[in-house]
């Protein structure tokens, strides 16, 4: 059974930090593409940042030099360290787990990350 579990969401204030952990089981998790999406209310869920099983990265244009992923793959965790918080990023955001050889994803039930003006 595949669980992405997230953690390390919450309140914060503008320019403040937050760092999400997902952990992952279930799966061999060195072998996957590892990915942060968010969704905003009213808003479609859109890809934060990834980080394939090689360690290339790959970020939206509004958290580029903001936010920072990373893998610890002897832990099966991807986190995600969120600097200079601003409140356009208030979302829930969800763990991705992506396999490409046969195009599985999985995703984990999110964690509220909402900042404060």
């Amino acid at each position: 059974q595949v669980q992405l579990v997230e953690s390390g969401g919450g309140l914060v204030q503008a320019g403040g930090s937050l760092r999400l952990s997902c952990a992952a089981s279930g799966i061999r998790f060195s072998l996957h593409t590892m990915g942060w999406y968010r969704q905003a209310p009213g808003k479609q869920r859109e890809l934060v940042a990834t980080i394939t099983s090689l360690g290339g990265t790959n970020y939206a244009d509004s958290v580029r030099g903001r936010f920072t992923i990373s893998r610890d793959n002897a832990k099966n965790t991807v986190y995600l360290r969120m600097n200079s918080l601003k409140p356009e990023d208030t979302a829930v955001y969800y763990c991705n787990a992506f396999y490409p050889p046969a195009g599985i994803n999985y995703w984990g039930q999110g964690t509220q990350v909402t900042v404060s003006s």
